[in-house]
């Protein structure tokens, strides 16, 4: 685990009717499912909540991006949901492409035997874990955080 930061990380997976959102244990261990928030304007309330529940060193949200890795509506609505928490919550947040996370996570359910109509109410919870998970094991691997970090709006944007 060279170069892994200790701390328990917040994973959110933002969606237009739904935001799942997962965490996992200071270690990097386990991602474990945690909430599905339904989408309204409460929704960054209610993770702000979770937030001060499990005290994360940081939060992961996913960047949906197409296959090709560009832009998508879905993209700008997931960037301006993260910059929103981050002026709210004032943590550090990474932006991480998600490409396949719902797919994994519809993949994983039907495994389990799940109908799509049954896990409706916690895909969002599953993809967030997958994210999440993925962007742990990508720092225990490369010793360096995954994603973009979102620049706070007390520090001028980094060139990365």
């Amino acid at each position: 685990m060279s170069g892994f930061r200790r701390g328990t990380r917040i994973g959110i997976d933002v969606g237009k009717a739904r935001v799942g959102v997962a965490r996992c244990d200071p270690d990097g261990m386990l991602a474990v499912p945690v909430e599905t928030v339904p989408r309204s304007e409460a929704s960054i309330d209610r993770i702000l909540e979770l937030i001060a529940e499990w005290e994360p060193l940081e939060v992961v949200v996913g960047l949906p991006v197409n296959m090709r890795g560009e832009e998508t509506l879905s993209t700008a609505d997931a960037r301006d949901f993260a910059e929103e928490l981050q002026r709210r919550c004032g943590l550090d947040i990474r932006m991480v492409d998600e490409r396949l996370s719902t797919v994994s996570a519809h993949t994983a359910l039907r495994a389990s035997g799940r109908t799509q109509k049954k896990s409706r109410s916690i895909v969002d919870q599953v993809a967030a874990v997958v994210l999440l998970q993925h962007a742990v094991d990508t720092e225990k691997s490369t010793g360096k955080p995954a994603g973009a970090l979102i620049p706070s709006a007390q520090e001028p944007p980094r060139d990365v």
